[in-house]
């Protein structure tokens, strides 16, 4: 672990309306769980659950929250939702995030994630009451040049497959909403603050999607399978889910409490450690499986990736004040403890809401 960041105040957001899209998913599940837990009053948009099985379902997150089944770029039900349900944190993590899948899928992939943005931006113009809207995108939105340092939030945007080039026309929407109608100098007429997350690579319980590294792993190990590798060279940022959730609950805060001063693009990656190959990440999930029959790279053909993806991240740690706190190691184990006890037949909802409180307690020391 390492030097300890800013602490989540849960009683901010005890009682406070969110609006989350997208919270049928791996990383709105959680999200949604974690604000559970801190009495948020929270409403979830999204399309059916993308995988079977799926932590949304395994979890019950629909328990302690609304949860509307309904597609992010039906801009009529969404701001009629919206306005009706007042928010005043708008979360936007409804997406199509996966790289192979825009291959196969790309009209899909920019409708959902070019014009999905364009709804809720939208949705949020015509609701009175929002303070913050945040926009989840991904480390994939910079024009990938081989570099081997990290992307910083003023590179430029681009993106060679349909999916990283959608999130980074995501990024460019935000940005043009933000200065033609959330300008952060007219923040005391409109009063929202809109800000853009830039996560890296992440990994935890209940991730179940397709040509995703960790959910393929894991469906090999427990299955007592080979694991195949398509891209064994290809370096990456590794971290843990709940690590860019902190950050993006740190960010939403500060958007409400402070406003224009943290309107712009953020990134939220590991530090050094955690910039890893392919390779390294599949052995070190093996060696915790020493029966399983190992590793296997796939000779066939598959569509173009990038080798070298990293974040820069200081300025998220200079000016909001987050910084890693779990090592990749640590995050790794938490992703094998959820997959075993849940094999193990233990209630889901139940291991991943003690993942959570203990990472909190953890961080609060």
């Amino acid at each position: 672990m390492t030097a300890t960041s800013p602490q989540i105040n849960a009683n901010f957001w005890r009682g406070r309306r969110v609006f989350v899209t997208g919270h049928t998913g791996f990383k709105g599940s959680w999200l949604s769980l974690w604000l559970q837990t801190m009495g948020a009053e929270t409403l979830g948009y999204a399309l059916r659950p993308p995988t079977t099985p799926c932590l949304f379902e395994e979890a019950r997150v629909a328990e302690g929250m609304v949860s509307l089944l309904a597609d992010v770029r039906d801009l009529g039900r969404l701001t009629a939702e919206m306005q009706s349900f007042r928010p005043e944190v708008v979360l936007h993590l409804a997406a199509q995030p996966l790289v192979h899948e825009s291959y196969r899928a790309p009209v899909e992939t920019f409708s959902t994630n070019v014009m999905g943005t364009v709804s809720v931006l939208e949705a949020v113009r015509a609701t009175p009451g929002v303070r913050a809207l945040l926009n989840v995108t991904t480390d994939k939105v910079y024009e990938n040049r081989e570099w081997v340092w990290g992307y910083r939030e003023n590179d430029v945007l681009g993106g060679h497959d349909p999916y990283s080039n959608s999130k980074a026309c995501s990024e460019l929407v935000t940005q043009a909403y933000r200065q033609s109608f959330f300008s952060p100098e007219q923040h005391a007429i409109h009063g929202v603050a809109v800000a853009s997350a830039r996560a890296g690579n992440v990994l935890g319980g209940g991730d179940w999607a397709s040509d995703r590294l960790v959910p393929d792993c894991m469906r090999a190990l427990l299955a007592g399978k080979e694991i195949l590798l398509r891209r064994p060279e290809a370096v990456r940022p590794w971290q843990h889910v709940i690590e860019p959730l902190r950050g993006y609950l740190l960010l939403a805060q500060r958007l409400v409490e402070e406003g224009p001063v943290f309107a712009e693009a953020w990134n939220f990656g590991p530090g050094e450690e955690g910039v890893r190959t392919v390779a390294w990440i599949a052995r070190r999930l093996a060696s915790r499986f020493p029966d399983a029959p190992g590793v296997r790279i796939d000779a066939g053909t598959s569509p173009h990736e990038t080798t070298f993806l990293r974040l820069d991240c200081s300025k998220t740690q200079a000016r909001l004040g987050w910084r890693p706190f779990l090592s990749l190691a640590q995050g790794l184990d938490m992703t094998i403890e959820w997959f075993e006890r849940r094999l193990k037949g233990e209630d889901v909802r139940q291991v991943t809401l003690a993942q959570i409180a203990d990472f909190a307690g953890q961080i609060q020391k």
